[in-house]
């Protein structure tokens, strides 16, 4: 047993198009092409100095937003 030549590799390939056909091929090829861009250009997006990291909006706790509960933490007396 050894390695594959070219010509096994050929027949593996015209095995391929004939159960995928080209248009199936075509269309994976595309996908796995924008899947490769989105993920490159969300590393550099990451890694970008510039970019500066989102601030985060702090709530007054005087002034509760919305439909809070308000409960009080009281300890556990052990026995």
């Amino acid at each position: 047993m050894g390695s594959l030549s070219i010509w096994h590799w050929l027949i593996v390939l015209v095995v391929v198009l004939l159960v995928f056909g080209t248009g199936k091929l075509k269309n994976m090829g595309r996908d796995l092409g924008g899947a490769i861009k989105g993920f490159k250009e969300g590393i550099k997006e990451g890694t970008d100095p510039v970019s500066a990291p989102p601030t985060q909006k702090v709530e007054d706790a005087s002034h509760p937003a919305g439909n809070t509960i308000d409960v009080a933490a009281r300890e556990k007396s052990g026995s």
